[in-house]
């Protein structure tokens, strides 16, 4: 029996090292397209199969794509075969193309990540389990091109909501792999509370898979004054300059005060722990976009702030493949390219995701 066991575990870590997408991975997502709880394209123009060309044609070699499925059951819990075939068909383009592709559950209006996790409920995992039978189902023969991510940010931020929420991916596991054909060995993938790689990293305990085929998924903003905050909060105040080679001294005041290359460096190495222990990770989200016009933001300080964007994307994607991670950058209709023909909008923004290039700094600000 020892002989045997040996082969099991040996088999098992074989499993489990698998890789579930390309390496080096250089992702993004098709967001604000799929996912609308209100119709596809209420958001933007959805991609076209121009766009899901140009995409794979220009270097990147996987794709999230945001969903809503919940929003677009029938009061039976069944789901519309028209928006199903709109995903599958934006499916289909892209493994066409040789891209690999994550679909998830998005925020689908709240009815799971904002659902309370300080408590189980059965008519929550009832519904999960209904939703994602249906979705398993529909796509069981698609091969290891396809990868199923449970949620997006679920709102756990405790321990014991923690417990709670991974109480429903256990059970999510276990449904998808019960729908058989190609869904019994698929690459899995469940998300961080609140998609934070520190709560992962302090609370989560992954779910036990017969396939050994399970990643974990956090995204990351930080400092969010710099990536995303487009006014001054009340919590703190927009940065503009990102890194110590983009800070000016003519605006000073809008330099980032913390999370800059060392703190990325810490957090990326957190998400590395976890493939140490056999579990890949995704980092499903991550973009540094540039300011919107401001009266102290004019001239050559647009420039810096854009062109320190560009760093930060560069240096975060260049960070996760260099750990062996996965990361797919968050992208919008319009923002990198054009949704109808596919063309690029922007070049640099294409090479700093892609860990190509970035701007350079300008000097004398």
């Amino acid at each position: 029996m020892i002989p045997a066991l040996l082969v099991a575990l040996a088999l098992s870590a074989t499993a489990q090292a698998q890789a579930p997408l390309p390496t080096p991975s250089y992702g993004i997502n098709f967001g604000n397209a799929m996912e609308p709880p209100s119709g596809v394209g209420a958001w933007g123009t959805p991609p076209s199969q121009a766009m899901v060309n140009a995409v794979a044609a220009d270097g990147f070699n996987t794709v999230r794509i945001p969903c809503a499925w919940v929003s677009h059951e029938n009061r039976k819990g069944v789901i519309d075969p028209t928006y199903m075939a709109q995903v599958q068909q934006l499916v289909d383009w892209c493994v066409a193309d040789g891209l690999y592709v994550i679909i998830n559950d998005h925020w689908d209006n709240g009815w799971f990540e904002n659902s309370n996790f300080n408590t189980y409920s059965k008519s929550i995992n009832s519904k999960l389990q209904n939703t994602w039978t249906q979705v398993a189902n529909n796509f069981k023969n698609y091969d290891t091109h396809l990868l199923f991510a449970c949620a997006n940010e679920p709102a756990a931020s405790t321990a014991q909501q923690t417990t709670v929420l991974y109480t429903y991916f256990q059970n999510w596991v276990t449904t998808v792999r019960g729908t058989g054909g190609n869904n019994a060995t698929r690459w899995l993938v469940v998300q961080a509370p609140s998609a934070n790689i520190d709560y992962a990293t302090n609370w989560v305990t992954m779910p036990t898979d017969p396939a050994n085929h399970v990643m974990l998924e956090a995204h990351f903003y930080d400092p969010f004054q710099f990536t995303q905050l487009t006014s001054d909060a009340s919590w703190g105040a927009m940065f503009y300059f990102w890194g110590a080679a983009y800070h000016t001294t003519g605006l000073a005041s809008r330099n980032a005060t913390w999370g800059e290359e060392s703190y990325v460096d810490a957090e990326l190495n957190k998400g590395q722990a976890f493939v140490a222990k056999g579990y890949p990770v995704l980092w499903g989200e991550w973009r540094a976009a540039p300011k919107p016009s401001e009266p102290d933001l004019t001239g050559s300080y647009i420039t810096q702030n854009v062109n320190s964007t560009t760093y930060w994307n560069y240096y975060l994607s260049t960070g996760i493949n260099s750990r062996g991670m996965y990361g797919t950058a968050w992208d919008t209709p319009n923002e990198t390219f054009d949704p109808t023909t596919g063309a690029i909008v922007d070049q640099a923004s294409v090479n700093a995701i892609l860990g190509k290039s970035y701007v350079p700094p300008l000097s004398g600000l």
